[in-house]
Parts: structure tokens; sequence; C-alpha cells
């Protein structure tokens, strides 16, 4: 497991990498109005002096150099030019993660809490009226862009429970809709997924033979069926959870909430390329570590699985 987590961490470093050159490079590729708040004011001596102070003047891979060095020795993400004028970007971060990790971790346990009993009963009622309904609900979410259904909720929802469309942190019915928004697509794919593996699994010889023997359906279902199910979804669970955190672009925007998804939108309208670059970093970042988390859960859950054999790795 020691030499696996090794190889892990090393090509999680080196994905790391290259995803941050090919955008540092693209973005040293857009308009330098980026980097000036009124460039429309400034001389061209001005504009030349500005650059020549930030190293924008200097080849692109010597700025690529000195921008991972200032990154792994001092965590320097950069400053902002547009959204804040001379402010870090960790600066501009620090205070959204923690709303985005608030919403998103409220938004995971609902989609825990609905997705994973509806899988299960859908695989126990297969081809019956809860599993048809099931069927209907995932069929829609995936189906029905979520724009469409995220405008129909706000809508709706702030008229039949009386909130505000616009998010108060210290209200908590206005976090309401953003959660139940936000759990959606997860709750499709939880039961999904859950009741495809529940499905597969009960054609299984050691389920066959627990029923002719007699045990009783609700344990082999509980016990043996969802548990050995769960395995293979619980690799995504830390992917789904961390991208879910760090913010919707949409529901963020849509109801004014002052997180991670928002500000995106805001430092790309702006043309702000510092903090389109640092927040790109991290997203990237959030990407790689659920992908590893996945594969410890899955070990954590099935002592049998073993990535250190030949076949093991993915």
């Amino acid at each position: 497991m020691a030499k696996y987590l090794a190889k892990r961490f090393f090509r999680s470093f080196i994905t790391l990498f290259i995803i941050l050159s090919i955008v540092f490079i693209l973005v040293r590729q857009m308009p330098i109005e980026g980097y000036f708040p009124n460039i429309e004011k400034m001389s061209e001596e001005q504009i030349q002096n500005g650059l020549h102070q930030m190293g924008l003047d200097q080849p692109v891979l010597v700025q690529l150099g000195n921008f991972f060095k200032n990154l792994i020795l001092h965590g320097d993400l950069g400053t902002s030019r547009i959204y804040r004028n001379n402010v870090p970007v960790t600066e501009i971060l620090a205070p959204k993660i923690p709303v985005s990790i608030k919403l998103g971790s409220l938004s995971l346990c609902v989609a825990l809490l609905l997705g994973l009993p509806m899988g299960t009963l859908m695989a126990k009622y297969k081809g019956k009226f809860f599993d048809h309904l099931g069927t209907g609900f995932i069929v829609l979410i995936n189906a029905v862009p979520a724009a469409v259904y995220y405008l129909f909720i706000q809508l709706y929802g702030t008229e039949f429970l009386g909130i505000s469309m616009l998010f108060d942190p210290d209200k908590v019915s206005s976090w309401i809709l953003p959660v139940f928004s936000m759990s959606l697509g997860n709750i499709a794919y939880y039961a999904m997924w859950l009741r495809r593996y529940m499905v597969d699994e009960s054609k299984k010889d050691y389920v066959m033979l627990a029923r002719i023997k007699g045990a009783n359906e609700n344990r082999i279902m509980f016990k043996h069926i969802f548990r050995n199910s769960f395995v293979p979804l619980a690799q995504y669970i830390p992917t789904s959870f961390l991208n879910t955190v760090i913010g919707s672009i949409y529901i963020e925007s849509l109801y004014s909430i002052p997180g991670m998804g928002g500000l995106l939108v805001d430092v790309v309208k702006k043309q702000d390329n510092a903090m389109v670059q640092g927040i790109v970093l991290l997203y990237a970042c959030v990407g790689v570590i659920g992908l590893l988390l996945g594969d410890l859960m899955m070990v954590t859950l099935d002592p049998r699985i073993n990535f250190a054999k030949k076949g093991g790795d993915r």
C-alpha cells in the first residue's frame, strides 16, 4: 500500500504540474488588460513599467519557473489586479472557502441520506412502482438541463416556503433551496449506481445460496448485497464531496452566495488572470485528491482489495 500511495502521489504531482503549466501558459496569451484595472488611462510607458514589475516581460518559461518557486516555497498564488487591486489571491479565497465547505457538506449529507435509501429500495423492488418512480426521477435529473430545474426550484420554492431568493448566512431558511438544489445531481447519481451494483450483486452465487438456505431476505439485502455494492460506489464519494464543497458555479451565482463558485464567474468576467489561475489550481487539486481518497476509501471498506498487486492499479 505504501508503494502504491507513493506512486499515486507522484502521478498526482505530475498531473497538477501539467494542468498548472497549461493554464499558466494559456493565461499568458490573454490580453494584458487582465493585469491593469485602469489600462485605458495609462500610457504605453506606464504599461511596460507595470509589466516589468510583475515580471511579465520575461520569457514564459522563466515566468512559469518563478510561479512554481513562489507556490512551493511560499504558498503564493499571485496577486489580484482587477477583482481587488494588489490583494493576494489567498487572502481573497480564505473567507469564501468556508462558505462553500458548509454549503457543500450539507448538500452531500442530504444526497447520501436520500440517494442511498432510494437506490436500495429501487433494487429491492426492481420492476415495481418505486423502481419506476425512482428511474423517472433519475432520467429527469439527467435529461433536463440543471439550470432549468434550478430556476424552477428557486421560483416556486421561494414562493411556496415564503423565503427570500437571496442567500443570508444568518438565516437557516435561506440555506434550504441552495442545499436541496446542489444535492439533486448526487441523489440521482448515488441512486442510479447503487441500484445497478445491487442488482448485479443479487445475481451472484453466494446470494442465491443464502436464499436457498432460507436466510432472511432483509438480512441478505442489507448485510450482504448493500455492503458489497457500496464498495465500488464509495470511490466516487470523496470526489463528489470535494467538487460540491468548492462550490456550484451556477447555484452560488443564482442565490448570490459569497462562495467559490460565484467568485469564479466574477473573475472570469473581469478577466482577472491571477485569480482565474489560482481558482483553477484549487479545482485541479480537489479533483486529484478526490480520486486518491476514493481508492483509499475502497481499501478501508474492503480489505480484500490490494492495489499493490499487478492489475490492482487503475
